[in-house]
C-alpha cells in the first residue's frame, strides 16, 4: 500500500499508539489501514445413495493449482454471510444444487493470511456442471479420491476428517466441528 484511500495522501508503516504490530498510517489523515486476513468459504457435498457416499470435487481451471482437485470454494464476499458464500462458491464453481448444513472444519492458514470454512452439504440432485473455474466437477468415493492431486492442504484435511466422521456416524455417532491450524506451507510442485 503506497496512497490512503481516504485522501490519497502517502501511507508510511508505522506502530500507531496504543498498538503493537506495525500498520499502514496515512501522512494526511492520520487513517490506519489494518489488513486483515482473508475467508475462504466452501462447501462438501456429499451425495449419498444407500450408504455408497460420494463427495463433489472441482478440478481446478485457474492458478495457484490450476489442474488439482478440490472442494468448491473461495474468497467470501463483503455483505455476505460465509454460509451465502459457501453456497454461492459451489453454485459458481461446481454448478450444484446444495442444502447447507453446519459448519465442518475452520482451518487458519497464516502464512497466506486466510481462514478456510467448509460446511457440509447434501448434493440436491446430479445437475452438476463445471464452472468456468474448473475444467471438470466428478463425485468420488473414498477409495477413488485422487489424493496425490488434491490442490490444498485445508481440501486433503478436511476430507480425511469427513470419511473419518463418516464412520462415525454409521455406528451411531455424530459429525463434529473440526479447528484446525495448518502452520506449514505446502510444497511447491
Amino acid at each position: 500500500m503506497k496512497f490512503c484511500s481516504e485522501c490519497a495522501q502517502p501511507v508510511t508503516m508505522i506502530i500507531p499508539p496504543d498498538d503493537t504490530r506495525l500498520r499502514y498510517v496515512c501522512s494526511g489523515c492520520g487513517m490506519v489501514h489494518y489488513e486483515n486476513p482473508k475467508l475462504v468459504v466452501g462447501s462438501i457435498p456429499i451425495w449419498d445413495q444407500g450408504g455408497d457416499t460420494k463427495i463433489l470435487l472441482c478440478r481446478r481451471a485457474i492458478e495457484p493449482r490450476m489442474g488439482y482437485w478440490t472442494l468448491p470454494a473461495g474468497f467470501m464476499e463483503n455483505a455476505e454471510t460465509s454460509a451465502a458464500g459457501a453456497q454461492r462458491e459451489t453454485e459458481e464453481e461446481a454448478g450444484a444444487n446444495i442444502a447447507l448444513h453446519d459448519v465442518f472444519t475452520m482451518m487458519n492458514v497464516p502464512h497466506v493470511h486466510q481462514v478456510h470454512l467448509f460446511y457440509r452439504a447434501t448434493l440436491l440432485d446430479l445437475n452438476y456442471v463445471a464452472g468456468i473455474e474448473s475444467l471438470e466437477v466428478q463425485l468420488f468415493s473414498e477409495a477413488t479420491i485422487p489424493w496425490d492431486d488434491i490442490a490444498f492442504p485445508t481440501v486433503s484435511l478436511t476430507l480425511e476428517l469427513f470419511f473419518k466422521d463418516m464412520r462415525k456416524v454409521r455406528e451411531g455417532g455424530s459429525f463434529g466441528f473440526h479447528a484446525q491450524d495448518i502452520l506449514k506451507p505446502m510444497r511447491s510442485t
